[in-house]
């Protein structure tokens, strides 16, 4: 696996120097995720968890195009949506102030 990682590295530096920071991006949401939780005692998922989702997946939907991964493309693409519709909902709800039934359950 090394082997490989350094191959392709020395093959094609900004790929996979791109690549990386996507997965690190996208693998940081949840590092993310866990302190505000711990934080907070309880689980929370902060809108940057939306944000660096949304910024990796693009990254990682670019370089998988670059890599010509049709399994990849689908997967970043359908993730986008969903995504910008999360961040497009909690915009959303921040303009009218309403508490939903769930907010109510919550605590």
């Amino acid at each position: 696996m090394l082997e490989s990682f350094v191959k392709e590295l020395s093959q094609e530096p900004f790929w996979t120097a791109f690549g990386l920071v996507g997965q690190f991006t996208f693998a940081g949401r949840f590092i993310l995720q866990w302190l505000v939780s711990e934080f907070k005692k309880k689980s929370h998922v902060p809108v940057a968890f939306w944000y660096l989702s949304l910024v990796g997946s693009m990254i990682l939907l670019a370089y998988s195009i670059h890599r010509s991964e049709p399994i990849f493309i689908l997967g970043f693409s359908l993730n986008a949506v969903i995504y910008i519709r999360n961040l497009h909902l909690i915009y959303k709800h921040k303009q009218t102030g309403e508490v939903t039934v769930t907010e109510k359950d919550e605590d």
